[in-house]
């Protein structure tokens, strides 16, 4: 059969990034995984989304996890996927004006998710936010764990107030403050 063997080289290599990341989830501990992140970077990060919101009428919620739970690693979640499930677990879309916007930053694997409802969505192109994403990354697995997410805070705050300007609501509807999972 002519082209088999790509298939199965294809198979193989997608098994031995499974095995990898399993592995990476299972042996390195949260507080290693999330040690980039003292209350100090925690600190700026919540004064970075209290100063951005103050510049549109959206909602930011910033979520950093170390490693998945073994359930989750073996139904093959993504860090999209888990982005997702937070983002409805921690009520991200259940803003006033549909303009939650989470910032998902998964640490094992150090890739980061940016999730935006349906109002934020409507008017900011997803390929956007998967820029910011990219750049985030770099930083990221350079060890610029404050300057990735600072760097992530202004870039996002850029596009939303463009497009949701501050109006006269002062209501903050998300924690400002980082959340650590």
């Amino acid at each position: 059969m002519p082209g088999a063997g790509n298939a199965e080289r294809r198979d193989m290599s997608q098994a031995r990034r499974s095995a990898t990341t399993l592995l990476r989830h299972l042996f390195l501990p949260d507080w290693l995984a999330l040690r980039g992140f003292p209350r100090a970077t925690l600190d700026a990060i919540e004064q970075a989304v209290r100063e951005s919101e103050a510049l549109h009428s959206a909602e930011l919620r910033f979520v950093v996890e170390g490693s998945l739970d073994i359930p989750r690693l073996l139904h093959g979640v993504t860090s999209r996927a888990r982005a997702t499930e937070l983002f409805s677990s921690l009520r991200v879309w259940d803003t006033a004006e549909n303009s939650g916007v989470l910032i998902y930053l998964q640490m094992v694997d150090r890739r980061i998710e940016i999730l935006a409802d349906r109002g934020v969505a409507a008017r900011v192109a997803q390929t956007s936010w998967d820029a910011i994403c990219r750049t985030m990354e770099v930083a990221l697995r350079e060890g610029r764990h404050q300057e990735s997410a600072l760097h992530g805070v202004r870039e996002i705050t850029a596009l939303l107030a463009r497009h949701f300007p501050a109006g006269s609501r002062d209501a903050d509807e998300l924690p400002d403050r980082p959340l650590l999972l």
